[in-house]
């Protein structure tokens, strides 16, 4: 008995759902593979090009603000573990001993003193020596 009026109220609501989805699929085939890829390629593109834009204007951006100017430097860092490390930093004329962990930064000490860094040579020219070393490979051979 409930059978019937359960088909009968189902009917219209399948048919409609049969004619929603028949003009959507009706755009996609006449389109053809062809036009697939060339929106495929195109959306593509779009977003390359949106990235490209978005690099160039912060690199404009960073060169409108002036970098020389920073209040807060790291002075030197020295690793406790494999994510714990302490880090010297100056801010204005004061250099704080700061403890860091990955949940936690934590002051450890405020210098008295400011301790002088001595000027060391780039770490860059240490490599490119250590390099040759290790290549077999002496400076003096250079000609």
């Amino acid at each position: 008995m409930h059978k019937p009026l359960l088909l009968s109220l189902a009917l219209p609501f399948t048919a409609w759902a049969a004619e929603s989805t028949a003009p959507a699929a009706a755009p996609i085939a006449s389109s053809g593979m062809g036009g697939q890829v060339l929106q495929l390629l195109l959306g593509l593109l779009l977003v390359v090009g949106v990235i490209f834009l978005l690099a160039w204007l912060m690199r404009r951006v960073q060169q409108i603000v002036p970098r020389g100017g920073q209040v807060i430097k790291i002075l030197a860092t020295q690793a406790l573990g494999p994510r714990d490390r302490l880090v010297l930093v100056q801010v204005g004329g004061e250099q704080v001993l700061l403890g860091l962990t990955p949940g936690n930064i934590t002051s450890l000490h405020v210098l008295k003193e400011p301790v002088h860094m001595p000027d060391a040579e780039p770490a860059s020219t240490e490599f490119a020596q250590r390099l040759m070393e290790l290549l077999g490979k002496d400076q003096k051979d250079k000609p």
